[in-house]
């Protein structure tokens, strides 16, 4: 049986961080985001890491993130860095933890959201739209795949997101 956490996925700009914050305090529940976390714990930033580590080790240090929530985290939203679904291991950890819902929007959406947001390293190049397309093409199954419930996020408000999510999470329940 999954414990009672919600874990949101999906690509990043589709809202995570924010539907995250106010679903957590909705339904008076802890409010948690990996990126943060792992910034808090290797005091540096997700950019500064890929340059100085590279992405393979914040990789790790994701999957390292999720065995420990394996164990401990409860009554708790849980926003998950962009990549995390790539790994195998860490989808079978993410489904275990929670309820894992794909927030999804389109790319030009997620351009619009991202183009002047200098703190995604994956995003620092010549074409980032084209970057955006090629990502999502690899991303997008494997974030459906995880899922138990998919969101689009376009043209919807964080609130009527937040509603959609609990009355939807309570057919699961």
């Amino acid at each position: 049986m999954k414990k009672n956490n919600i874990i949101l996925i999906g690509f990043m700009g589709t809202g995570k961080s924010s539907v995250g914050t106010c679903l957590a305090n909705t339904l008076s529940m802890k409010f948690m985001d990996t990126d943060n976390e792992i910034e808090k714990r290797s005091q540096m930033t997700i950019s500064e890491m890929f340059k100085s580590k590279g992405e393979e080790v914040f990789r790790l240090m994701e999957t390292n993130l999720l065995r420990e929530y394996q164990e401990t985290l409860n009554q708790t939203v849980l926003s998950t860095g962009g990549g995390m679904p790539l790994r195998a291991e860490n989808v079978s950890l993410l489904r275990e933890i929670g309820f894992v819902i794909f927030l999804k929007t389109s790319k030009e959406v997620t351009y619009q959201r991202l183009k002047n947001d200098t703190t995604r390293p994956l995003l620092q190049c010549e074409d980032p739209l084209g970057a955006i397309e090629q990502m999502l093409k690899i991303r997008v199954p494997i974030y459906e795949a995880c899922a138990d419930m998919v969101l689009e996020t376009k043209d919807r408000s964080i609130d009527r997101i937040v509603q959609e999510i609990i009355s939807i999470r309570q057919n699961f329940a």
